[in-house]
């Protein structure tokens, strides 16, 4: 099948702009160094954040399975009990972050983004610490699943990451292992989805890096693509190109 015919056969895995446009959350991880191009924190969107309006009255009183949790992460006071304070700080998260429904309950898929974006935080500058994306490739953009990271490195060295990404959803997953890019087109458009999908770079069939304009951190994830914040994907088009490769790996949360 040429170029033409298998982007047109990737509607199947194609990423979804899922979520809510507000990203910032109380963490970052930022790459220093003179030979590193400087990532933007995971919490930070590249566009403005519309400040959300909490609509304090549908607040819940109840207090989730994972309100402790909720509390350590948000800097809240730990007592296990739902304040009116909790519930309005665990609201704001969750329509921050796409998750749904956003009345401040502390459940298991809060807990699960919560958790996500702490394993996120700890891979500080080194994600590449277990070695698991290959340093013998030269250029190489590497997709962690398990902790929804990726990075541009060359050799062992850092380029550009990590960055939050959200890859494909159960039954829908991103097909790990070593892949190229081999078609880019900075305005794809989905004929099946209809919806677009600036700065696409095809590795795998349909699967390809492309910027979203909601949350990555929105459940459930995307159709196989790996979804990207506008200006991360926008600085992968700078750094990659036809020929590089890319390697998934890992296993992403609830697949």
């Amino acid at each position: 099948m040429g170029v033409v015919g298998a982007i047109r056969s990737h509607g199947r895995r194609v990423g979804v702009a899922l979520g809510l446009a507000g990203m910032a959350v109380p963490l970052a991880v930022a790459v220093a160094g003179p030979a590193q191009a400087q990532a933007r924190p995971l919490g930070r969107s590249a566009s403005t954040v519309t400040p959300v309006s909490v609509a304090a009255s549908s607040c819940t009183t109840t207090a989730g399975p994972y309100q402790q949790q909720a509390e350590r992460f948000l800097g809240r006071p730990v007592d296990g009990r739902q304040s009116r304070a909790d519930c309005l700080a665990i609201q704001k998260f969750q329509i921050d972050h796409g998750v749904s429904p956003t009345i401040g309950y502390a459940g298991p898929i809060t807990s699960r983004v919560m958790s996500l974006i702490s394993a996120q935080k700890a891979a500080g500058h080194n994600p590449n610490a277990a070695r698991n994306c290959p340093t013998d490739k030269g250029r190489i953009a590497c997709v962690d699943l398990t902790r929804q990271l990726s990075w541009v490195q060359d050799g062992s060295r850092l380029v550009y990451g990590p960055v939050p990404v959200r890859s494909g959803r159960d039954r829908f997953e991103t097909r790990t292992g070593l892949k190229r890019i081999y078609w880019r087109n900075i305005n794809h458009w989905s004929t099946l989805y209809k919806v677009a999908m600036p700065y696409s770079q095809f590795f795998d069939g349909g699967q390809a890096f492309h910027s979203i304009d909601g949350s990555v951190w929105s459940p459930p994830g995307s159709h196989g693509c790996v979804n990207m914040r506008k200006g991360d994907a926008k600085k992968y088009w700078g750094l990659l190109k036809n020929g590089d490769d890319v390697y998934v790996y890992g296993r992403k949360p609830g697949t």
